[in-house]
């Protein structure tokens, strides 16, 4: 098929809609975008409140009784060969010891908070008693501090020689945790992530935990290669055109066709992307734009051309979960019309499934 092109007469002045990109971005087509994070900040932590309440130790019968409401117990550390603990008991078999070490049981509440009991023991022949003051240890005060890019988490222990230890849940995919919680070697896409949880430990086995937003800045890594559909049809650059107007065909992507080849870049609009004509693996500075019949040159209203690279929502296309491309501008399907016939936005996608695109790298195209 063969299409004449003229250049660009005019083209209707795009008005930036939406917002930054933030943390509900859409899911990423397989080997897309990447990211490459530059900095973390936090907001201050929401600290739990400890939901157990009224925790002692007491003698049984040769045994130790925990009490204590709104907690379950658990054994910390290692224990003397013998102890055990069968609900709220705790109860020794074998023969006595001399100078054995303090009992720690750890009493946790529903959301995973704890508070420590250190109970001194003597142990006689399958019998265990309190001998001494019981220590309760807990945590407080987790907070964090953000320096140089890195969120840095801090609390208190009741017990001023226990160490504390730090990790953070629910983080967005690319970070890992740690204190300082760091971007280094993060990959996690740019925004505001909220309930992120910060958790401290004590060595006594005590738990706090928080609550906080985290605020992920990141600079794009962009990927060689082109929309795909089922048929190994991408974007094509028509006649290997490179410049402003030149109209986008649904033509065999390979590895070796500069029309072929193309970046996505990270879109301004929330999930959205921009593809940009890159032959011969040099970036043009011409993106896929639906101009919606603001260029003279376009033979259809809503046929896909190059234009200049900008931030303006006529370049940008938000994946759909079916594997469509929506456009922000126009909210139009892209849809191909055939091998060499040029893509155009579409109110529906077509019933045929080639309307279905995956990003693929330029390295598993075909050579």
């Amino acid at each position: 098929m063969h299409l004449k092109l003229s250049r660009a007469l005019g083209v209707t002045a795009p008005v930036l809609l939406g917002s930054a990109l933030v943390a509900t971005v859409a899911t990423l087509p397989a080997s897309a975008q990447g990211w490459q994070d530059t900095s973390l900040s936090g907001t201050a932590v929401t600290d739990s409140t400890y939901g157990g309440a009224g925790l002692a130790a007491a003698d049984g019968t040769g045994v130790i009784t925990l009490s204590g409401t709104g907690v379950t117990w658990a054994l910390h550390g290692t224990q003397t060969s013998g102890v055990s603990l069968s609900g709220t008991t705790i109860s020794y078999s074998g023969g006595g010891v001399s100078s054995p070490p303090a009992i720690v049981a750890d009493a946790t509440d529903g959301a995973g908070n704890a508070e420590a009991l250190v109970i001194p023991v003597a142990i006689g022949t399958n019998s265990i008693q309190v001998s001494g003051d019981v220590g309760k240890v807990s945590l407080s005060s987790l907070a964090d501090t953000n320096s140089s890019g890195t969120v840095k988490f801090s609390a208190d222990s009741s017990l001023s020689s226990d160490t504390i230890t730090y990790t953070e849940s629910n983080l967005p995919t690319g970070l890992s945790p740690g204190n300082p919680l760091t971007y280094s070697g993060g990959t996690a896409a740019p925004g505001t992530y909220t309930d992120i949880t910060a958790t401290a430990t004590d060595s006594d086995g005590a738990v706090l935990n928080g609550t906080l937003n985290l605020t992920v800045s990141a600079s794009s890594v962009n990927n060689q290669g082109n929309e795909v559909n089922k048929y190994g049809n991408g974007f094509d650059a028509y006649r290997q055109h490179d410049y402003a107007g030149a109209i986008i065909a649904g033509w065999p992507a390979t590895q070796h066709d500069p029309a072929t080849s193309f970046l996505m870049n990270v879109g301004t609009h929330q999930g959205a992307y921009q593809f940009e004509y890159a032959p011969n693996d040099s970036a043009s500075g011409l993106c896929i734009s639906d101009p919606g019949g603001g260029w003279a040159s376009d033979p259809l209203r809503d046929g896909l051309v190059l234009a200049n690279c900008n931030t303006g929502p006529w370049q940008q296309f938000i994946p759909q979960s079916d594997g469509t491309l929506k456009n922000v501008a126009t909210g139009l399907y892209v849809n191909p019309h055939g091998t060499g016939g040029q893509l155009r936005g579409g109110s529906s996608a077509v019933s045929w499934g080639g309307s279905s695109y995956n990003w693929t790298d330029e390295s598993s195209m075909p050579s």
